[in-house]
């Protein structure tokens, strides 16, 4: 064994034990309040622990950046600890309040995460977007050359039965991925029990189908030194033979049933018998727990081999539990050593009593070690997250149109941006999963072009075939066609919006969906803003008013995860010029350090726009949520309240209603979202002389008794709440059943939120 490789094993071996005693700690030693069980993983924890130190302590480079498979948290937290980024506090208060968080997560823990994991899989395929980003930002001229970096995942083997993955790997495919390794973790394990036989080569078989290197983990060097022994060809026959639920087994009753069972089975053979008895029954169950995802000097060996920067998956062969008393058990993945295990364990690492928290820099006989590893180019780098300056944006954009739509307005604005060729322009990224088209993103795809590593030009243009789309590919371009999958979309914008954080330079990346389908993104985009990452989602077209198209493409409770989403600000105008109000602050907004992501939902439908001057003031107001469109006078009986695109069979009714109802009013929403949490948010304060919020603000001069008639296209939830500010007696109009085909007026006229409809109900609220 070479010195690097005894510092490894080093490293390795206090790595499992911290990691196993900070669950254990949790579990069995700190107090606990609640009675429940706090968990952590110690068996999943401890089948990638050699993976991990190879890894960290060998072959990362500070521009390198990785996903923890989520079981492995106490492993990344006790590696962090090693080398100094996380605080002995924190990991005996590991899964408590303020503690290392249960799953690595970039805003909640204080060590070096470079991407959160949770939800399994999905930091699996972000490695691949944030590759497609660094390749991005590399061929742009505003930014500065950065080192190409490798995007690496740590992956559990279930992780694999995550469809996102396969969606990300054919996205990869299309954009000639590079510079990613995803490295499979595989204990032959999930949650409920014991993969199936011959799993392995079904995954070798689809890495090899999208073009990537394959490197196999199976054996460690002492089963690579046995195999050449007479009868070596032997064994390593039954390893390769043997069923995954009999070598799990096997390995958790230990080394005697291992030596029984191979004399059984092929021990008839002399020189295999002596293969065999010549060694204890510890030293065989070393042997056969000796596999490539267990030796740091294969697993060192092999990451150190690849030197090209083609994708590459390495399947390294492990077990669940390994070197703990819950090796190989079926039930292991929720298990816990118990006090006695424990003690056992302790004893086998040679852990002194009261030396448990121990790292290197706490023992004078390991100081030098503390030092070497502490010196190692990526443990140098400490903490990797770079900070970028704020970007000036170009003034809001002026839509002049009689009639349009919000998203025919989006398009425009996106077009002048193009035209204006700033640096802020320079610096947005769009994308969208094959609807970049119907959503409106044609013009800036047409001036910008869509982005590739290489030059290609578009064959109808070179044909002279009349088409309305040049989609020329070049390095310049800066749009990126996604295939028709919604999580892609939200894992490519979180990995762009976090592109100041990861590269150093900062996009504003901007998405385009159809509304109703942002709920099949909803855990990556849910993921997306858990990390931070500041990106612009319009949903478009949405709701009812894309009436022909039928339920399948009608949204109905978006408003609500716009309101309910941490870390996304949703916005719904009614007309363009609001867009381009709202549009202009989200830029900013996505820039601020307590800013965000911005939510835009937009309409195809084409209605009357207000002939006005967007001043100061009522600039404010729809960046704050809400403005009086029409004042309510003294004494008003009713007031209307909608939100988006509503807004012309909203206005028209004020008209008719206004005959009866002299003092009514109008108040438009454009965001339902930062209205509820600004109202929320002071509603908690005891200082009963605190500034009120904007919305009750607005609505201080409108009496108890008035009637307020809520509407929008889309769930009636998102506006009922108001009722609550002042005690107004709400009737709710919405849409919150299925739509069908049809024109828009059958759809309204269907939901009650067309002018005949909100005028009768109007009418009516005085026989109430």
């Amino acid at each position: 064994m070479t010195d690097k490789h005894k510092f490894l094993k080093l490293l390795e071996q206090r790595v499992l034990w911290l990691s196993c005693w900070m669950i254990h700690n949790a579990n069995h030693i700190r107090e606990n309040m609640d009675g429940l069980k706090v968990g952590g993983h110690q068996a999943s924890s401890a089948s990638i622990v050699s993976i991990m130190t190879a890894l960290y302590f060998d072959i990362l480079k500070p521009e390198d950046r990785v996903a923890v498979k989520p079981h492995a948290s106490p492993v990344f937290h006790a590696i962090q600890y090693l080398a100094g980024l996380q605080t002995k506090e924190k990991i005996q208060n590991f899964r408590g309040f303020g503690g290392a968080q249960s799953y690595p997560s970039r805003t909640k823990d204080i060590d070096d995460v470079d991407i959160s994991t949770g939800s399994v899989g999905l930091g699996v395929a972000m490695t691949s977007f944030m590759s497609l980003i660094q390749d991005y930002i590399s061929q742009k001229q505003f930014t500065k050359k950065i080192p190409q970096g490798r995007m690496i995942a740590l992956v559990g083997d279930a992780e694999l039965d995550e469809g996102n993955v396969y969606e990300c790997l054919q996205e990869g495919w299309k954009h000639n991925l590079r510079n990613v390794w995803w490295i499979i973790d595989y204990n032959r394990q999930s949650l409920d029990g014991v993969v199936h036989e011959g799993l392995s080569d079904r995954i070798s078989a689809v890495f090899g189908a999208f073009g990537w290197n394959l490197v196999v983990l199976k054996y460690g060097k002492l089963q690579q030194e046995a195999f050449k022994e007479p009868g070596g060809e032997k064994l390593k026959k039954w390893i390769d033979d043997c069923p995954n639920q009999l070598y799990s087994a096997l390995m958790f009753e230990g080394g005697a049933s291992f030596k029984d069972r191979l004399l059984d089975d092929i021990g008839d053979q002399g020189i295999v018998a002596s293969l065999i008895n010549k060694r204890s029954d510890d030293e065989m169950l070393d042997l056969m727990a000796n596999l490539g995802g267990h030796c740091v000097a294969t697993l060192s060996e092999a990451f150190g081999s690849i030197k090209d920067d083609k994708p590459t998956a390495f399947i390294a062969y492990t077990i669940k539990g390994w070197g703990t008393p819950l090796a190989g058990h079926k039930d292991n993945h929720s298990g816990l050593m118990t006090k006695l295990q424990m003690e056992t364990f302790k004893s086998k690492l040679g852990i002194a009593t009261g030396s448990e928290w121990n790292s290197f820099a706490d023992e004078k006989e390991n100081i030098e070690l503390d030092l070497r590893l502490k010196n190692l180019p990526f443990q140098v780098a400490k903490h990797r997250k770079f900070k970028s300056k704020n970007i000036t944006i170009d003034e809001i954009v002026s839509i002049k149109e009689i009639k349009t739509s919000t998203q025919n307005a989006f398009g425009k604005i996106l077009d002048q941006y193009a035209k204006n060729n700033s640096e802020f322009s320079n610096r947005i990224i769009t994308t969208s999963p094959d609807v970049s088209v119907s959503t409106n993103l044609g013009s800036w795809v047409n001036r910008t072009g869509l982005f590739s590593r290489d030059d290609s030009s578009d064959t109808f243009r070179d044909r002279k075939i009349p088409s309305a789309q040049k989609w020329i590919f070049s390095p310049n371009g800066q749009h990126i066609e996604l295939g028709i999958a919604e999580m892609n979309l939200f894992l490519l914008l979180g990995a762009a919006g976090l592109s100041h954080e990861l590269f150093g330079e900062r996009l504003f990346p901007i998405g385009t969906v159809y509304d109703p389908f942002i709920a099949r993104g909803l855990d990556a985009m849910n993921y997306a803003c858990y990390q931070d990452a500041r990106f612009m989602i319009v949903g478009t077209p949405s709701g009812i008013s894309l009436a022909p198209e039928g339920g399948a493409h009608q949204s109905i409770g978006t408003p609500l995860i716009g309101i309910s989403q941490p870390g996304l600000l949703s916005f719904e105008p009614a007309f363009a010029d609001e867009l381009a109000v709202i549009m202009h602050y989200g830029f900013n907004y996505m820039q601020n350090d307590d800013g965000g992501s911005i939510y835009l939902r937009l309409s195809t439908r084409v209605i009357d726009q207000p002939v006005r001057t967007i001043n100061k003031e009522l600039q404010n107001n729809i960046i704050k949520g809400a403005y009086w469109l029409k004042e309510p006078g003294p004494n008003p009986e009713i007031i209307l309240v909608f939100q988006g695109v509503v807004a012309h069979d909203v206005i028209q009714s004020a008209g008719f209603l206004g005959d009866k109802y002299k003092d009514i009013g109008v108040l438009a929403i454009t965001s339902s979202d930062s209205l509820f949490h600004e109202w929320k948010q002071k509603s908690l304060s005891y200082n009963n002389d605190i500034e009120k919020s904007h919305l009750e603000d607005l609505l201080k001069k409108v009496p108890q008794s008035t009637k307020v008639i809520t509407v929008l296209d889309g769930h009636p939830m998102t506006l009922a709440w108001i009722g609550g500010i002042y005690g107004h007696k709400i009737v709710p109009l919405g849409v919150d059943q299925f739509g069908q085909t049809g024109t828009i007026n059958d759809l309204y006229s269907e939901f009650k939120i067309d002018t005949e409809s909100i005028c009768q109900i109007g009418f009516n609220q005085n026989k109430r």
